[in-house]
């Protein structure tokens, strides 16, 4: 029988992976997979260790909410397909989503800065899709704790 922290790794690669590479192609993340994500972790969870449901709740309105206040201020710098993967990460992940999040935008930063300066564009307005650097802090968050 499959642990609890198998079933939620499982349901993280099915979650991140995707996101990554339908971001990668076409800079959108599909509503369904991030509703998909969000209720497979609270139904893990609820199963589980119910216990630890609040803080996870909590963990994903605390990333979501940064997220949002960001995608608000800048839409063109980031979309609510972010917003909403990145909460659905939390769902799984409980409070180390903080860790996924640095990791996450750290590495993103380090990419967009890596393209302008190359010569892609000014480093103000370089993109890059988000997703898989949010897979990437997800997975190291998962393997740190």
């Amino acid at each position: 029988m499959a642990t609890p922290d198998a079933l939620r790794l499982l349901a993280l690669l099915c979650l991140v992976v995707p996101a990554a590479a339908i971001d990668l192609r076409t800079r959108r993340i599909p509503n369904r997979l991030t509703a998909a994500g969000a209720v497979a972790a609270i139904l893990l969870t609820a199963a589980s260790d119910p216990a630890v449901l609040p803080e996870r709740l909590l963990a994903a309105l605390g990333t979501g909410g940064v997220l949002l206040l960001a995608a608000v201020a800048n839409p063109e710098g980031m979309g609510l397909g972010d917003v909403k993967l990145t909460a659905a990460i939390a769902l799984l992940l409980g409070p180390p989503v903080a860790l996924a999040l640095l990791i996450a935008l750290t590495s993103a930063a380090v990419a967009g800065t890596a393209r302008a300066a190359r010569g892609a564009t000014s480093w103000r307005t370089t993109t890059v899709p988000l997703a898989p650097f949010l897979a990437l802090g997800a997975l190291a968050a998962f393997a740190a704790t």
